[in-house]
């Protein structure tokens, strides 16, 4: 039965990520149902009123469990490993339950949209910040050049005050930043699409005039490279950090071949490299092109801050990336956004996005948007 009404949410996952996505649900989108699920027992936390997340314990690998658990609500909100998005996402769709995830992961995305061809359901992976929100904001600047020459989309979620050699600490999943560093990215370079390696394209700049660096990593755009091809000269994706992390790294990954051992990696990075809560999040877009026959180019900077959440401490990562998620669920429910089928990122209007309850995290991204046509108006 296909869930045409949203009334109840399930949340997979109960990390850092997860956790924040059932509380800002709880907190933003009453009387809306929420269940917080992992494989081993969720800390149910009692509010001034009433319980507002209802948390249980679930092995998603085991398709039974799975199966009963998508049924019971109207949409489910993947976020678990990326390794763990095509499993689910194929049970959603079986179950009749609208789907979202937050991979990066390419591969995970392609395998999603060919099961969406028959979907009854919205299948919409690539709902974090990068990808997700990112492609929203790229859509936006490109959509405002009558051409468009270059494109360019840059991401950092960085320790505050990182003291080690490689100048960062862990704000989230390690899992995730060995996938990006490992894999090919998604570019378009002189008009055609193409695979950028990652750690590839150092670049330097400074920003507020502190430095930073930048270069490819896989998986933020999204599908923005196949939806502006044929209209953009140059695309591309870079993470931001702070100057010496890219040396530091390649060392790692291809002086002593790290990236033929993953799990060892993974390994290494775990007991070395810490983790922290002080975070920034840096998102910085610029795009050039025709606009009235001039050359003009457009800028975007936005820093995004760790805060309070129903009472509990999140991080700017935590926040933005659960913010991208839970925006567009509440466009659906809005019926802003198609009921069935793949759901790209950029098909999300970003003035929509940022008027959702959520979106006030995002609200410098919407600093120069143009004034909303009267149509547009009509619809907030």
């Amino acid at each position: 039965m296909i869930k045409s009404q949203l009334s109840s949410v399930l949340v997979l996952g109960a990390g850092k990520i997860g956790s924040t996505v059932a509380d800002m649900l709880a907190q933003h989108y009453r009387p809306l149902r929420i269940t917080l699920a992992d494989q081993q027992q969720p800390a149910a936390e009692q509010d001034s009123n009433e319980l507002r997340i209802r948390c249980v314990k679930l092995d998603a690998s085991n398709a039974e469990a799975l199966f009963a658990a998508l049924s019971e609500h109207d949409a489910v909100i993947n976020c678990l490993p990326y390794f763990m998005a095509q499993q689910v996402a194929a049970m959603a769709s079986t179950c009749g339950t609208h789907y979202f995830d937050l991979t990066e992961d390419v591969a995970a995305t392609d395998a999603i949209r060919r099961m969406s061809a028959d979907a009854s359901t919205v299948l919409m992976p690539q709902c974090g910040l990068a990808p997700g929100v990112i492609g929203m904001l790229g859509w936006e600047l490109a959509s405002r050049f009558d051409t468009l020459y270059d494109l360019r989309l840059r991401v950092g979620a960085l320790t505050r005050h990182a003291t080690n050699s490689l100048r960062y600490n862990f704000t989230w999943s390690i899992d995730g930043v060995i996938n990006e560093y490992c894999n090919p990215a998604d570019a378009i370079v002189n008009g055609e699409r193409v695979k950028v390696q990652p750690l590839e394209g150092h670049e330097t700049f400074t920003l507020d005039a502190e430095a930073f660096e930048a270069f490819n990593t896989a998986g933020g755009l999204g599908t923005l490279c196949e939806s502006l091809q044929g209209r953009v000269r140059n695309l591309d994706y870079k993470t931001i950090r702070y100057p010496g992390h890219r040396e530091a790294m390649n060392f790692l990954l291809h002086d002593l071949r790290l990236v033929e051992r993953r799990d060892l990696l993974r390994q290494v990075l775990e007991l070395a490299v810490p983790h922290s809560r002080d975070d920034v999040v840096i998102v910085f877009a610029s795009a050039s092109g025709l606009r009235g026959g001039r050359f003009e180019q457009e800028t975007c900077l936005s820093r995004i801050y760790g805060d309070t959440l129903r009472g509990k401490a999140r991080t700017a990562i935590e926040l933005s990336t659960a913010a991208g998620v839970v925006g567009v669920l509440e466009l659906l429910q809005k019926g802003r956004l198609p009921t069935r089928g793949f759901v790209r990122q950029e098909q999300v209007p970003l003035r929509d996005f940022l008027a959702t309850r959520v979106g006030h995290y995002y609200a410098h991204l919407g600093d120069r948007l143009p004034a909303p046509t009267e149509r547009e108006a009509a619809h907030a």
